[in-house]
């Protein structure tokens, strides 16, 4: 995946498809699914709450996928806190 930075400093908010409209928008939402649903979620367990939030994201249009995956996934080990 192509990289690419903008200088918010010095007043460059796009060049030309580089932006960061896609990553504020991405953390707004996430935003507002912590505040409606949790309320507060701690520091320590945020990562889990981004993994969680971004699944739920790349498979919004297909859920039987989410569904499959997500059964698939009881198999799986236990995630530990690092």
């Amino acid at each position: 995946m192509k990289h690419g930075t903008v200088k918010h400093s010095a007043k460059e908010y796009v060049r030309g498809d580089v932006h960061t409209n896609t990553i504020e928008g991405y953390f707004g939402h996430f935003k507002r699914a912590v505040r409606g649903t949790h309320v507060h979620i701690s520091t320590k367990h945020m990562w889990k709450y981004v993994a969680e939030f971004t699944y739920r994201r790349n498979f919004r249009h297909s859920q039987e996928a989410m569904f499959d995956r997500l059964v698939a996934a009881f198999a799986l080990p236990r995630l530990r806190d690092a």
